[in-house]
């Protein structure tokens, strides 16, 4: 029996819909992703489930709309999370593809932030392994091992400590890193993840999800001396910075011929862009709202050993799909059928993913905004919205 493909999810934070310079960004030049998306397929209307960021990650986790998990905005302190409805964490009844995966025999890690569970006071939250992951490295919206962040000034005093709480947790060894390098630190141990599971001869399912381009934005140095300081030149800094340090783990599979072959890599966004800080041109709206520039987000899938030639390098401008949608097509990637007892949400669009037709998904998608998130600034922001192909409606 061949082995079964090994799937890397890149899941950056607060990135917008047309900041990769593959995606027609002018600001910044990403060469180490461009160079995924030439070698593989671009998909410009695919979406994520929330224009913020803890429901967008369980929607991409479970294959399950997030407010049947009364996930609906980010998650915070306790008591903020109890006077919006929200759950304190994603009960552990939820229907993880992780889960699925390891009990099948692949090898499981989460490298990269979590945000759903175990964030500012809520230290009894489950550990990200306890969803179906053998190892985890996350920041401070997670527990278990965590690398926290030191923002240095860079004005000669000591860099200050931003962990939100999560460093009286406990919960998990802590190590702090400066701000700028802290994505390096989940892709080494994304690579140790990755060494040992081609050792035990099992195919793997990392989560490599960086809390790159979110905010506060510290690029190194060198990048911002560059700058004027202000936040959009920040923003596409460490936007920059964030794709240098993609090289080693995109290089170490490229380079790697079992693993090049044999290894398919999906990038996207959990949502839209700060306002003010990256673009969605042409498209309206930012993270928080339900407008195309808060929920769609850049897909690039690569694969050489899954795509035919003549879909490499090209945009699939037709297929309307969503983060359930990958969910579910990723277990039949992987070769197995959801056995979670759950009805997942998600369409099996594989062979769109794939290149071999661009079929759309059939059900509408659905979204509700962030309750507690109006926006930022004076325009109105529908509740609800409903994208059935190419219609939308919003409420």
């Amino acid at each position: 029996m061949p082995q079964r493909p090994n799937i890397v999810t890149v899941f950056i934070d607060d990135m917008g819909w047309s900041d990769l310079s593959c995606f027609n960004g002018t600001r910044t030049t990403t060469e180490h992703i461009d160079q995924l998306a030439a070698e593989g397929i671009r998909f410009t209307n695919f979406y994520v489930n929330s224009p913020i960021c803890s429901p967008s990650r369980v929607a991409l986790s479970t294959g399950q709309y997030p407010f049947r998990w009364r996930i609906n905005s980010y998650l915070a302190h306790r008591e903020h999370n109890d006077e919006r409805g929200v759950a304190q964490w994603l009960d552990l009844d939820a229907p993880m593809l992780a889960r699925e995966l390891h009990k099948s025999g692949y090898a499981t890690g989460h490298f990269g932030k979590w945000h759903m569970g175990g964030q500012r006071d809520v230290g009894e939250a489950p550990l990200i392994t306890e969803y179906g992951f053998d190892a985890s490295l996350t920041n401070f919206e997670g527990l278990g091992p965590r690398v926290l962040p030191l923002k240095d000034a860079y004005n000669g005093r000591p860099p200050g400590r931003h962990d939100l709480g999560s460093a009286n947790l406990g919960r998990g060894p802590i190590r702090w890193e400066d701000r700028s390098v802290v994505t390096t630190a989940f892709i080494d141990d994304a690579l140790k993840f990755i060494d040992a599971s081609q050792k035990q001869n099992k195919p793997f399912f990392v989560n490599l999800w960086p809390d790159d381009v979110h905010s506060p934005f510290f690029p190194p140095k060198v990048l911002r001396d560059k700058t004027n300081s202000a936040k959009r030149e920040l923003y596409y800094a460490v936007l920059d910075a964030m794709d240098q340090q993609f090289a080693k783990l995109f290089d170490r599979i490229r380079n790697d011929e079992k693993l090049k072959n044999n290894t398919v890599i999906l990038v996207m966004s959990d949502n839209g862009h700060e306002e003010g800080a990256g673009s969605a041109d042409p498209l309206r709206g930012a993270k928080t709202w339900l407008y195309e520039g808060g929920i769609r987000s850049p897909l690039i899938v690569w694969g050489p050993g899954f795509l035919q030639q003549d879909v490499i390098g090209t945009t699939n401008d037709e297929s309307v799909l969503c983060a359930l949608d990958v969910n579910r097509s990723l277990y039949s990637l992987a070769g197995i059928e959801p056995e979670t007892g759950k009805p997942l949400d998600g369409e099996d669009l594989l062979p769109t993913l794939l290149g071999k037709e661009q079929r759309s998904r059939r059900a509408p998608i659905f979204w509700r905004r962030p309750p507690d998130r109006p926006g930022t600034n004076e325009e109105d922001n529908p509740d609800l919205a409903v994208c059935d192909g190419q219609w939308k409606y919003m409420v």
